[in-house]
C-alpha cells in the first residue's frame, strides 16, 4: 500500500477518536473499540514491508537475546552444579565460576552486538522509508504543478476566445450601425 494509505488510515483513526463520546471533560472518551482495532490492524497491514521486516527482526533479536541469556544462565548453573557435585575443592569451583562469568560476559557481548546491528538495520529501513516518502511527495508536487500549468494554459486559451468573441461582437455591432447610417456629404458620390 502507498504511504498515503497509512496517512489516510491515521486520519480515519483521528476522526474515530474525535467522534467518540467524551466523559469527564477531555480526560476520557468512549470509542467504538472494534472500529479502532480494525483501523489499527489496517495501519499495520499498510506499513511498508521493510518496516514489518524490521519489527520481525527486532522481535527475533529479542528472542535470541533471551534464549542466549537463558542458555548462558543454564550453562553457568549446570557448570556450578556439576562442580559442586564432583568436587568440593574451592579452587576448582572458583575456576568454574570464572569460566562461567567469562562465558556470560561473552554471551552478553554477543547479544549487545546483535542489538547494535538490529538498531542499525532498523535505522537504515527508517531512512529508506523517509527517502521514499520524500520522493513520493516530490512526485506529487510535480504532478500538481503540471496540472496547474495545464489549467493556466487552458484558462489563457479560454480568455483569448472570450476576447476574440468580444471583438467579433463589437465588429458586428459597428457593421450593423454602419448599415443604418445616413450618408454624409463625403460619402455621397455622383
Amino acid at each position: 500500500m502507498q504511504q498515503n494509505g497509512v496517512y489516510d488510515l491515521l486520519k480515519m483513526l483521528e476522526i474515530s477518536l474525535e467522534e467518540g463520546f467524551p466523559i469527564i471533560p477531555r480526560k476520557y472518551t468512549i470509542v467504538k473499540t472494534r472500529e479502532i482495532e480494525t483501523l489499527i490492524d489496517r495501519i499495520y497491514a499498510s506499513l511498508p514491508v521493510e518496516v514489518q521486516e524490521a519489527r520481525a527482526f527486532l522481535r527475533r533479536r529479542e528472542e535470541l537475546q533471551i534464549e542466549a541469556q537463558q542458555k548462558a544462565e543454564k550453562i553457568i548453573s549446570d557448570a556450578q552444579k556439576e562442580a559442586d557435585r564432583k568436587l568440593s575443592e574451592a579452587d576448582f569451583i572458583k575456576a568454574l565460576e570464572r569460566e562461567g562469568n567469562r562465558i556470560r560476559a561473552q554471551v552478553q557481548d554477543e547479544c549487545e552486538e546483535i542489538k547494535r546491528i538490529a538498531f542499525e538495520e532498523a535505522e537504515n529501513v527508517r531512512s529508506q522509508a523517509k527517502a521514499e516518502a520524500m520522493k513520493t511527495r516530490e512526485g506529487a508536487d510535480l504532478y500538481a504543478e503540471k496540472v496547474l500549468n495545464r489549467l493556466e494554459a487552458q484558462l489563457a486559451e479560454q480568455q483569448q476566445e472570450v476576447k476574440n468573441g468580444q471583438i467579433y461582437l463589437e465588429k458586428m455591432r459597428k457593421d450593423a450601425l454602419g448599415a443604418y447610417d445616413v450618408p454624409t456629404s463625403r460619402q455621397v458620390s455622383f
